[in-house]
């Protein structure tokens, strides 16, 4: 699968700025700077599409995207360590919550987190939020190029561990750089959308 004609439809500062349509919605949360830009950029094969900085916190509002009116690929906020003012912060928990609480067209997150590190509290708030829902999840760990080959199954078990995920719930390594995991992404979305 590929996509052709993605689209950015609109940013979203509250509930009131969503568009309306009745596509399913794929969401991309994870924290601040762990890539979640690149990972769409990489996806739909376009270089600027998500806005991608090298300072954290730069997307302060949810971004969403028309992927050739099939569906729409949502960019949430970056959750953790942004150097951003706190009452900024509660405004993006909120907005996040709302979101994730109350949008029907949700169908899907991909979860990502960075694949050198061990999870952070933030990470692991996050996914038991998302087992405790129900909403189908895929775990991407980023930025897999900067391992060594012979560090990636310890960091698996570190992840799977630190996130207690069961056996069954997706996970790929992803790069942004190589296009490793790309397919599993793909895939995920592909059985979300049609199925």
């Amino acid at each position: 699968m590929r996509f052709k004609n993605p689209v950015f439809i609109s940013s979203a500062y509250s509930n009131n700025d969503y568009p309306q349509h009745n596509f399913p919605e794929i969401a991309f949360s994870g924290r601040s700077n762990v890539g979640k830009s690149s990972m769409i950029n990489k996806l739909l094969n376009r270089n600027k599409l998500a806005r991608t900085s090298s300072q954290p916190g730069r997307t302060q509002s949810i971004n969403f995207f028309n992927i050739d009116d099939r569906f729409v690929l949502v960019d949430l906020p970056g959750y953790g360590f942004a150097k951003v003012p706190l009452k900024v912060k509660k405004e993006w928990g909120r907005l996040i919550d709302d979101y994730l609480y109350n949008r029907t067209n949700l169908v899907g997150i991909v979860q990502i987190i960075d694949a050198r590190h061990k999870p952070t509290k933030d990470d692991f708030m996050m996914v038991n939020w998302l087992k405790d829902t129900g909403i189908p999840t895929i775990i991407a760990a980023t930025k897999v190029d900067k391992l060594k080959k012979s560090q990636q199954s310890k960091q698996k078990k570190l992840i799977r561990e630190t996130l207690q995920l069961a056996e069954d719930m997706d996970f790929c390594f992803f790069s942004a750089k190589t296009g490793e995991g790309k397919d599993q992404i793909f895939n995920f979305i592909v059985d979300l959308i049609e199925g």
